[in-house]
């Protein structure tokens, strides 16, 4: 598939239009910083913006949106459902105060961030189930357009799915060359769930790897551009994070070069290079 631009969408699998590229919020502190850095990638024609209820700066993002004074109808917006929020009422208080912290009428794609937080560990499976029921119920009642999921492994869908009335449209995980997770994509990929990569410059750990450098010298681009440019190759939506403004905008200029395919094999056989991804059955949080 050819991509032009930001605004360019995949369809999910519930019909709903996703832009192929993503705006990350974490770590970007409530306040001055998240919202400038929001406004900053709107105005640079980022139309996909990624928060958490976790990461604390859902009011800054929505300020953010406010300001720009872009059509709520062109933007896509992502939350997602904090650790001690599990369980069907928590759920449905969390979504209502994500709206209300956003300042948004409606969110388009709604993830449980973490199939097992440690509070839930001796019953994630169920508490899982009902906060899918609660997101289910808010799909119908307009407040949600598209669900899914974070960090979520085979085994962790696999418990979803035996209770799941909609399929996730999503799994948003850490995907960059030093952890593909080639298991849990090629699941997601067989059942039409999108796999989204968040920190594709391995949290800037990539930025200065050899293989990395020298691909972006080849093609007289960022190693940023590159490592985004992979992932959009592999099929993944990156959510490239940024607080500063020249990084925002070059983050988005990856539509005139394409990776050969030794450059792709070369920048898949990384892995572990800057760490891989956290077990989520064994985190502490």
């Amino acid at each position: 598939m050819t991509f032009h631009s930001l605004t360019d969408t995949y369809k999910l699998n519930n019909g709903v239009d996703i832009p192929i590229i993503g705006f990350g919020t974490w770590q970007a502190p409530d306040g001055a910083i998240a919202e400038s850095s929001v406004l900053t990638a709107l105005n640079a024609g980022y139309r996909h913006i990624d928060t958490a209820a976790a990461y604390g700066n859902e009011k800054s993002v929505g300020r953010a949106i406010k300001k720009s004074g872009i059509d709520r109808h062109e933007l896509f917006i992502t939350t997602k459902l904090n650790n001690p929020d599990h369980g069907y009422r928590l759920t449905k208080q969390a979504i209502d105060k994500s709206l209300k912290e956003l300042d948004l009428d409606y969110i388009d794609l709604y993830l449980i961030h973490w199939p097992n937080p440690i509070m839930a560990r001796d019953s994630w499976a169920e508490l899982n189930a009902q906060s899918w029921r609660a997101m289910e119920e808010a799909v119908r009642a307009g407040k949600i357009r598209a669900i899914g999921v974070s960090n979520f492994r085979k085994h962790h869908l696999e418990q979803l799915l035996k209770t799941a009335e909609i399929t996730p449209a999503i799994n948003q995980n850490y995907l960059n060359p030093s952890d593909l997770q080639l298991d849990v994509t090629q699941y997601c990929d067989d059942l039409g769930i999108f796999n989204e990569a968040y920190s594709p410059l391995g949290t800037g750990g990539l930025l200065s790897n050899p293989m990395v450098t020298g691909v972006a010298k080849n093609h007289k681009k960022t190693p940023a551009q590159v490592l985004i440019r992979w992932s959009l190759q592999h099929g993944f939506i990156p959510l490239p994070k940024s607080v500063h403004a020249d990084y925002i905008a070059s983050n988005a200029q990856v539509f005139d070069f394409n990776l050969n395919d030794e450059e792709m094999k070369n920048l898949d056989e990384l892995h572990g290079s800057t760490g891989i991804a956290l077990d989520p059955d064994k985190t502490d949080f």
